[in-house]
Formats: structure tokens, C-alpha cells, sequence
């Protein structure tokens, strides 16, 4: 290849060591936590229920959870490292799984107010199937956008995008499939215990 292009320069080259590299997860999980207490608060104000918080947090916990595996397997298997734009990409996934949660949240609570003697398992059961379609509608635009960026954006941003995909989808799975349900599980626990006493 030398032969055919000439002499190559290296004009930069980046890498995280291991110093680095724990800082980084340090900050990372930092920002996760503190990012995850303020919308434990924020959601358990809003819905006048710590429930919906607790739900909320749990289900951005799994999205987190699931991009770290991600990268942890691309980094085993491919080299991928892990820089800021990754930290970045976690935070941004987080805001977005926890707005598909609160619409689904939000029509939650209509719905008990509209139906408030039926069963909270149907309630949410067809809070989940009206917003749905929203929820797959607008993560398609999302995912269309990134695929494009991947495909088409440069090599610098393509790790942050891939993460960014991986998070809209697992944000639009557990905001519907993960935080619903574990309201049910929660509200079917305490009905419970209050029969219990």
C-alpha cells in the first residue's frame, strides 16, 4: 500500500488508558445516579405517586444496563472504546426512555380517572395498547434518523450513534413492555398486603 500511496503521516491518535478509562466509568455512573434520583423525584411529583418514579428509574436503569452490555461485548469483540461521546450517548438515551415512559405514565393516569372502578391491570393494559403506536411511530423517525447518520456520518461519530440506536430501541421496549408492568406487579403487591392487614 506504501508502495501505491506513498508515506503515510499519523497527524492524530486517541486512546483512553486505564486511569482515564476509570475516571470515565466513575463519571459515568455518577451521572447516571444523580440523572436518576432528579427524575425519581421529578416523575414521583408529577404522578403524585413514588410508584411511578420508582417504575420509571427501574426501567432507564435497564436501558442503561443494556447499552453498557452492548459496548462492553463490542469493546471485547471489536475494540470499541469507550470515550465522552459515549457518556453522552447514555444521558440522552436516558432522556429519552424516560419521556416515552411519562406519555405512557400520563395516559395511565387519564385512564384511571376516566375508568376509576375497573381493574388497574386492564386500565394499564389499555393505556399501553392507545399509546403504542405513538410510541413505535416516533422511535421509527428517531431510528430512521441515526441509521442514516450511521450509514452516512463520519467514523468519529459512529459509536455514538450506534449507542444512540441501541437506546431508542431498548428505551421504546422497556417504556412500554418494562415501566407498565411493573406498576402492575407493584399496585397487585400492595393490594395485597393491605388485604393481608
Amino acid at each position: 500500500m506504501r508502495e501505491k500511496m506513498g508515506e503515510v503521516e499519523e497527524r492524530r491518535f486517541e486512546t483512553v488508558g486505564p486511569t482515564i478509562g476509570k475516571e470515565l466509568l466513575i463519571k459515568t455512573v455518577t451521572a447516571v445516579i444523580v440523572a436518576a434520583g432528579a427524575i425519581l423525584v421529578y416523575v414521583a411529583y408529577r404522578f403524585k405517586s413514588f410508584k411511578f418514579g420508582v417504575c420509571a428509574v427501574v426501567a432507564m436503569v435497564h436501558d442503561t444496563i443494556v447499552v453498557v452490555g452492548s459496548f462492553s461485548l463490542l469493546g471485547k469483540l471489536a475494540g470499541v472504546e469507550v470515550d465522552t461521546l459515549f457518556v453522552t450517548a447514555v444521558l440522552t438515551i436516558l432522556s429519552f426512555s424516560v419521556h416515552d415512559t411519562i406519555v405512557v405514565y400520563d395516559r395511565i393516569r387519564e385512564s384511571v380517572k376516566l375508568y376509576p372502578k375497573a381493574d388497574f391491570e386492564a386500565v394499564v393494559d389499555y393505556a399501553v395498547t392507545t399509546t403504542l403506536s405513538r410510541s413505535i411511530n416516533n422511535s421509527m423517525t428517531i431510528i430512521f434518523t441515526l441509521l442514516a447518520l450511521f450509514l452516512l456520518g463520519g467514523e468519529t461519530i459512529r459509536w455514538f450513534i450506534l449507542a444512540l440506536l441501541i437506546g431508542t430501541v431498548s428505551g421504546t421496549y422497556s417504556s412500554t413492555f418494562t415501566a407498565a408492568p411493573l406498576l402492575v406487579v407493584w399496585e397487585k403487591v400492595a393490594s395485597k398486603r393491605l388485604k393481608q392487614r
